[in-house]
């Protein structure tokens, strides 16, 4: 199967040493959720197509070697002059991790007419994060999701601090919840992302078991940190998986590399989908060991799965 994975890249800064009151390092670090989702497909062995747009500056330039040297197919890829989009990280004591986002006219979001392809019924598309809700692109990102006959996977990644009225972040997520459906698509967000959506965090599992039947989508993820993983799926079957132990360095590309290991398993063998969570929950155990989005190889999960 040929993975197709539109969305956002962009440079994560992360501090790195604080030098004085007046002075400190950082690190720029390639990132994005669809473009951590596509190096860690690739990563795994999957073939993987990136579908975003790569700035021609510096930045831009070096998320294009990235993807390259993770082996992902760029044929996809839109070069423009518009410039990197950044976001500057902050690490709880956890090493939990937030994002504060500078994107205005920025690369990321001014998706134009033609830019978006056609993709093949045998294809699947994973997409999501703030490309998918965020204007300018947003609208031509949704009305690529209705147009596809692709398989079609969405990970709702949901980034308060860029869209910050609930109702209108809740409104957006249903449109592309609604496109997902239409293919019988999947849907995956952290119990964190549902209980922000929907002001209330007394279920996240109520609240996605519900979005199933409303939207036709064949499942709906809920990840939960260090408590695992559960898929539901129409007529309230619950699949969940459990964590790993691990020692965390921060949470990085933790969902994006979870989506990877488990659309890497789900594509070989969609009947059993605890296997494929199982995968996910290895994979995304595994960077979360390391700094940034650093994704596994098969090997490396192959190893920690036995």
């Amino acid at each position: 199967m040929r993975f197709v994975v539109c969305g956002e890249a962009l440079i994560d800064l992360m501090p790195e040493e604080s030098i004085s009151p007046a002075e400190s390092r950082w690190i720029a670090r390639s990132g994005g959720g669809p473009f951590n989702t596509s190096a860690a497909l690739a990563n795994l062995g999957c073939d993987t197509r990136f579908l975003g747009r790569l700035s021609t500056d510096a930045m831009g330039r070096q998320l294009r070697s990235h993807l390259e040297g993770a082996g992902v197919d760029l044929s996809l890829a839109v070069q423009t002059t518009d410039p990197t989009t950044l976001a500057v990280v902050s690490l709880d004591p956890d090493g939990k991790a937030s994002y504060h986002f500078h994107f205005a006219g920025t690369s990321a979001f001014n998706w134009r007419d033609g830019e978006l392809p056609t993709l093949e019924e045998t294809d699947w598309l994973h997409f999501g994060s703030i490309g998918a809700v965020i204007a300018p692109g947003a609208k031509k990102v949704l009305d690529f999701v209705r147009a596809t006959d692709a398989g079609v996977s969405f990970d709702l990644n949901v980034r308060p601090s860029t869209l910050p009225d609930r109702a209108e972040y809740f409104g957006l997520i249903s449109d592309l919840l609604t496109a997902v459906g239409k293919n019988g698509g999947i849907a995956k967000a952290s119990d964190d992302d549902i209980a922000w959506l929907v002001d209330d965090d007394s279920d996240p599992l109520a609240f996605a078991e519900a979005w199933v039947e409303e939207y036709d989508l064949s499942m709906f993820i809920v990840t939960m940190g260090a408590d695992g993983v559960v898929a539901l799926k129409p007529g309230g079957m619950r699949v969940r998986v459990p964590g790993r132990q691990v020692d965390v360095v921060d949470t990085v590309g933790a969902g994006d590399t979870f989506m990877a290991g488990f659309l890497s398993a789900y594509a070989d063998d969609p009947s059993d989908v605890e296997a494929a969570l199982a995968r996910g929950v290895a994979a995304s155990a595994i960077v979360c060991t390391r700094k940034g989005a650093q994704p596994p190889t098969a090997d490396e999960v192959d190893a920690l799965l036995a």
